[in-house]
């Protein structure tokens, strides 16, 4: 007898409160087993196999040349301990065979093989090597799914890969870059894909300094946003802008890869004073719509400490009369501390808000922290993480929003992936929260679409009498 799928299972559970996002949700579509197996029959059962005509990397339907890239790609289910704890050990057991199901008929000349309980693997080609970037952000498309009988439980899938050049690629060098990735993957929680053909797993320097110089005016540089939720109001009050860089070469390049580059090439003010244009064009944008918010913008130590750079951006947002914060670190301020504290206070005085991103993440200083001019204390999300499951992490956020709140700060908690977080960020007083939970870094469309769903918000936060502990309790968390 064939179990039903977990997207139609009629046995109610305690729902997961949903949190809407900025992807199609889809629920209770299923492949019959008949079907994966005559989709299974018609993939290339070798590696190596180009095709020269089908569905390519990218899902469309249009006859291809021969492929010159072989990407190696793997689907995790992220939150599986937390679904099958949802669903029950048989409807979560079917779970990898949806999804297997869902890539198949994304990508029907793709060579599937499940890997275990929560994942699997896929091969795919493709003509350059950006195609495993839109493969990947498709096959997150298709997974932002709902399960469970009232379609309350979400997949968070966890997407990476590896890429090379072919025919002749090295299998054992592709597995081994794709595993590589997956691990990353897993630990910035973002899609990440290695190309062998850079053996150290890491973009050369030099290559991306060359690059860099014409990428704005080549139009290869975009942003991403990250919503941040007011924990007692419970509505999104701010946005945080990420840059990301299409390289036509390398794909999705994420900043943590080419701000050294741009530091070391001397066009970081560039890419940043780029950064804040766009910004307030899309600030005006979603305040037309009526969302009416604050955009957040790193900032480079290195252009703390440089004059004309701070001049520029503060004629800028009075020109334009952006509501614009900045983010900087504390590590940013070492460089030259007076220089930098000395720039910090001319910007936060004509009005433009200053977040400390990554707080305890670098060397915290008190000595620092009581001379910055900052209106929010952002706490890194290693201490977040694993605020559930630690005996120390509860103490050290709880104390450092007790410090915070002490300095007149508001104290936004960055990593925020499970409901058990968010409830205990709350009843310490934790007061905005940003992470996958509530929505991944995404493009400003698909950020209008996720402020416009109604409800895009989880469930109240319990009173903080439930929870008013002392020290003794947090240490038993």
């Amino acid at each position: 007898m064939t179990r039903a799928s977990p997207f139609r299972s009629s046995r109610r559970r305690a729902a997961i409160p949903r949190v809407a996002t900025a992807g199609q949700a889809w629920r209770g579509i299923t492949v019959p087993r008949a079907e994966r197996s005559s989709v299974r029959a018609r993939v290339p059962v070798h590696f190596g196999r180009f095709r020269t005509s089908g569905t390519s990397a990218t899902g469309s339907d249009e006859c291809t040349a021969t492929p010159v890239w072989t990407f190696l790609c793997s689907v995790e289910i992220g939150n599986f301990a937390e679904l099958r704890r949802e669903l029950g050990v048989a409807a979560a057991g079917c779970l990898i065979a949806e999804v297997e199901a869902r890539v198949a008929s994304a990508f029907p000349t793709a060579r599937t093989h499940v890997t275990g309980r929560a994942s699997l693997e896929f091969w795919l080609d493709g003509e350059t090597r950006a195609d495993a970037d839109a493969a990947l952000e498709r096959v997150q498309r298709e997974l932002t799914m709902s399960a469970g009988a009232d379609g309350t439980c979400r997949i968070e899938p966890v997407l990476a890969g590896a890429a090379a050049r072919a025919p002749g690629a090295d299998e054992v060098r592709l597995a081994e870059a794709a595993e590589a990735a997956a691990a990353a993957a897993r630990r910035e929680q973002r899609i990440v894909v290695y190309d062998i053909e850079v053996a150290t797993g890491t973009l050369d320097r030099l290559g991306l300094n060359r690059d860099l110089a014409g990428a704005i005016a080549r139009g290869e540089m975009c942003l991403h946003y990250q919503p941040k939720l007011h924990v007692r109001r419970q509505r999104v009050t701010g946005v945080e802008a990420l840059v990301r860089w299409r390289h036509p070469e390398h794909g999705l390049i994420y900043p943590g890869d080419f701000i050294p580059a741009a530091e070391e090439a001397r066009v970081i003010a560039d890419l940043t004073l780029w950064t804040l244009d766009q910004v307030i064009g899309d600030q005006r944008r979603l305040a037309k719509a009526g969302h009416d918010l604050e955009i957040f913008i790193n900032i480079s130590g290195q252009l703390l400490n440089d004059a004309g750079f701070v001049a520029e951006a503060c004629d800028r947002v009075r020109s334009m009369n952006g509501r614009i914060g900045f983010e900087i670190t504390e590590t940013s301020v070492i460089r030259d501390p007076d220089t930098a504290i000395a720039h910090l206070r001319e910007i936060a005085a004509i009005g433009v808000p200053i977040a400390i991103d990554d707080y305890g993440a670098g060397l915290s200083s008190l000595a620092y922290l009581k001379q910055l001019p900052a209106r929010e204390l952002k706490i890194d999300k290693m201490f977040v993480m694993q605020l559930t499951s630690s005996n120390r992490d509860p103490l050290i956020v709880r104390s450092t929003i007790d410090l915070a709140h002490a300095m007149e700060m508001e104290v936004t908690a960055e990593g925020v992936e499970t409901q058990a977080a968010l409830a205990l960020l709350g009843v310490m007083g934790c007061d905005m929260v940003q992470g996958f939970l509530i929505s991944r870094p995404v493009p400003f469309d698909a950020l209008l679409d996720f402020l416009a769903a109604e409800p895009h918000l989880v469930r109240p936060i319990p009173g903080k009498g439930a929870f008013n502990q002392p020290a003794s309790f947090w240490k038993r968390a």
